[in-house]
């Protein structure tokens, strides 16, 4: 395991709850990639409970949403965990700021490895929870692990898509796929020779122009206002330049009607992700004999960053029913 340095202190963009106590953990990905996580469990525990592990959004660390998400489940009685992904946060990998439909899964399962063999859980009631681009990977994660019980996907992406075909798929033709593929291999061959790695740039400053697109400003609003974190990517510098290459030809979701456990997508009525969201239960329950057990929330009126850390709009008490009928 590799040693990693986490911070002792609390630097979370939300407040410290007197319902759970927290501590630090780390734990080693198949790929031998040391994750950290913050751990949180319900004051006064008593046996082995369920419990629940949480990533995203895509470019987050776990001092942002993921770690709301899993103390204020913590406070509703389940041992969660919140982890930076391979390559980012606190975790270890290098380069650094790399993603991978594959390893990101894996993080997800060796997140259930660890729960699974700790002392205060009860292993066959674990569940996980993905939000933006990570409930992509839940979705995966879920159809390839049978230990998960229950999965939810909050304000998803299916990173997949949106690599390959642009936001809203208007780049879905060969003709736009071999430019940005050309574009993306001939940096590799420029950043081979000088041996150094670009990014590709965070969220935009403050105050955002007028022109851009709404979800734009909605994201510069969070990562660079209202959510900042040293550590997060988009908040930041970005993801290395060619950081999401390979989700261009990885069809995450090509199984998921296979899932036969409890799933619950959720999302914003006016998220410009919802698309998203929809067509993945779509096609999860599409010519599927497991149907019984998903479920689709769309929330009248949210937008895509309100299911980050909007508390009056993120549907806890839903959750709450959801992990506790399934887990």
């Amino acid at each position: 395991m590799e040693e990693l340095k986490l911070v002792t202190e609390w630097d979370k963009t939300f407040e410290q709850s007197d319902k759970v106590d927290h501590s630090k953990v780390t734990f080693v990905n198949r790929y031998g990639i040391t994750l950290a996580a913050d751990l949180y469990v319900p004051k006064d525990a008593d046996g082995k409970l369920p419990a629940i592990a949480v990533s995203g959004p895509f470019g987050a660390v776990k001092e942002q949403c993921s770690g709301l998400y899993a103390q204020t489940m913590a406070e509703r009685g389940f041992l969660t965990i919140a982890f930076d992904p391979s390559f980012t946060g606190e975790s270890g990998g290098k380069p650094r700021y790399m993603a991978s439909p594959d390893i990101n899964t894996e993080d997800f399962q060796a997140a259930v490895d660890f729960l699974s063999n700790h002392e205060q859980v009860d292993a066959e009631r674990i569940g996980i929870i993905g939000i933006c681009g990570w409930g992509g990977m839940a979705l995966n994660a879920a159809a390839l692990d049978t230990r998960i019980k229950a999965t939810v996907a909050s304000t998803m992406y299916d990173m997949t898509r949106v690599n390959a075909n642009g936001y809203f798929d208007s780049e879905d033709s060969e003709e736009a796929r071999y430019q940005k593929k050309a574009a993306l291999n001939a940096l590799r061959t420029k950043e081979f020779a000088s041996g150094e790695y670009s990014l590709g740039g965070g969220c935009l400053d403050l105050p955002v122009p007028e022109d851009v697109p709404f979800f734009v400003k909605d994201y510069s609003e969070y990562y660079k206002g209202r959510a900042y974190h040293a550590r997060s990517l988009n908040s930041n510098g970005g993801w290395n330049s060619i950081g999401c290459m390979s989700f261009m030809n990885q069809p995450i979701l090509k199984y998921s009607n296979e899932i036969r456990s409890a799933v619950l997508i959720v999302h914003g009525e006016k998220a410009h992700s919802c698309y998203f969201g929809k067509d993945a239960y779509a096609a999860m329950t599409a010519e599927s004999k497991y149907t019984d057990n998903k479920e689709l929330m769309i929330i009248p009126d949210a937008v895509h960053t309100d299911l980050y850390d909007n508390v009056d709009v993120i549907p806890f008490d839903k959750f709450q029913s959801f992990f506790e009928k399934y887990l």
